[in-house]
């Protein structure tokens, strides 16, 4: 079966997917920074890559565990002690080494709001996520300009409850709503078998909880 590498992979989505798979029988390698908890992983059979996203050369010895032929899945979400956001800038390191190396495949989990998704924003939203969604963006339009097989999944507002199996990939731009994240981690695998998925921006939301919102007016939202 097809190895797969997840960045993100200890907490989240990263680590629902990381169970699926590993159900499912495929081999998951992890990177995990150091002093960070990797017994759920471990527990599930996972092969762990210590290292940081930021570190190219333990992206690269990640990425030569994997393989030519593997899928990179990254869900990594956060900000160093510096400022910076490693959804741009622990993204770039691994675009950039992935590119070098080769994949089969690159899904790359940001959120909805991203790219042509910016005008469907809210005040609210840019208040309270923009500089975030903004960040997330940047790796997106790395990732895309990197000559890498990809796809963007951008899931809605994240539960903790357990999957509906109602999860559902739109690629209309003004699609809002929730989603649990096992249902994200559903979604994945599904793009990961799908051929035509290669090159798609997809927003993940629940059926039950999805809503088409109009681009806001200056001074509403």
């Amino acid at each position: 079966m097809t190895p797969v590498l997840i960045f993100g992979a200890t907490r989240g989505v990263g680590l629902e997917l990381a169970r699926l798979l590993r159900r499912d029988g495929t081999p998951v390698l992890a990177m995990v920074r150091p002093r960070t908890d990797a017994l759920p992983l471990l527990e599930i059979g996972a092969d762990i890559m210590p290292g940081d996203a930021l570190d190219p050369v333990a992206v690269k010895q990640a990425l030569d565990a994997l393989g030519a032929q593997g899928i990179v899945v990254s869900t990594i979400s956060g900000r160093t002690e510096d400022g910076r956001y490693v959804d741009d800038a622990g993204n770039r390191v691994i675009v950039d080494t992935a590119a070098i190396r080769g994949v089969r495949h690159f899904i790359l989990v940001t959120s909805i709001g991203c790219g042509e998704m910016m005008p469907f924003r809210s005040e609210r939203a840019i208040a309270a996520f923009g500089d975030v969604v903004d960040a997330k963006t940047r790796a997106e339009t790395h990732l895309k300009t990197s000559g890498l097989p990809f796809t963007l999944i951008r899931p809605g507002g994240l539960g903790n409850e357990p999957a509906t199996g109602r999860g559902m990939l739109s690629e209309n731009p003004a699609i809002h709503g929730f989603i649990q994240r096992e249902d994200v981690a559903l979604l994945i695998r599904q793009v990961m078998s799908d051929p035509g998925a290669i090159g798609k921006a997809y927003a993940a939301v629940d059926r039950d909880r999805a809503r088409i919102d109009p681009i806001p007016e200056a001074g509403t939202g």
